[in-house]
């Protein structure tokens, strides 16, 4: 037994001297191509220079480039604009959807506000109450009293009543064209049948003395 560990520990030891010896060839075999290569490269003759035409067509591919880059990004920003638009539209129609199973038609009633043409009065603020309750009460800024002035109209409250009658109060503060405080207050009845009530109250300050504030059906 002795005699054939001798014979592997010889074997091995032969196995590992050749290993070492091709591992200190390998490198010197793979530098021979590297530095044949490196020779090739230097013997290479200079590149010539490129034609002066050949220059304006590259400069001509480049000027392409950026406009076909301007008009990929025109796209994308009208894409962009249209799902927008698309997702406002989408947007409005949930609004409508959601008012409609909120607020049915036979028990909708719709309260909304507008100013007297010709009124020049700073309106601060209007209350409203619904049988004894207050349902809506808006601070204006001036870009909304400005619409106003102009015609436009608020829906300052959107709510479900029976049929029937129905109190309305509404309370207006703001001060007038001098620069007074003013707060006027008027009660209405609202008659409530079937299908969607909508009523407008229109504001005029103090320019209709004792009736500063009226109401309308729609």
């Amino acid at each position: 037994m002795s005699k054939v560990l001798k014979v592997i520990v010889v074997g091995i030891s032969v196995l590992l001297l050749a290993l070492a010896a091709y591992a200190q060839e390998a490198p010197k075999e793979q530098a021979k191509p590297a530095q044949e290569e490196a020779s090739k490269e230097q013997v290479k003759p200079a590149a010539k220079e490129a034609p002066r035409g050949q220059g304006k067509q590259e400069v001509a591919k480049d000027q392409g480039k950026q406009e076909s880059a301007k008009e990929q990004t025109k796209g994308l920003d009208e894409q962009v604009q249209e799902i927008k638009a698309d997702a406002l539209a989408i947007a409005a129609q949930l609004n409508r959807l959601e008012e409609k199973l909120l607020y049915p038609s036979d028990t909708q009633i719709a309260i909304f506000v507008s100013v007297a043409g010709g009124e020049k009065f700073r309106l601060d603020a209007v209350d409203v109450e619904l049988d004894g309750k207050q349902v809506a009460h808006h601070l204006y800024t001036f870009k909304e009293l400005e619409a106003l002035q102009k015609g436009g109209v608020q829906r300052i409250h959107v709510g479900n009543v029976r049929t029937g009658d129905h109190p309305l109060r509404v309370t207006v503060i703001g001060k007038t064209e001098g620069g007074s405080d003013f707060q006027r207050e008027e009660n209405f009845k609202i008659t409530k049948g079937i299908g969607p009530k909508l009523v407008g109250v229109v504001l005029a300050g103090t320019g209709m003395g004792s009736k500063p504030i009226t109401m309308k059906d729609w």
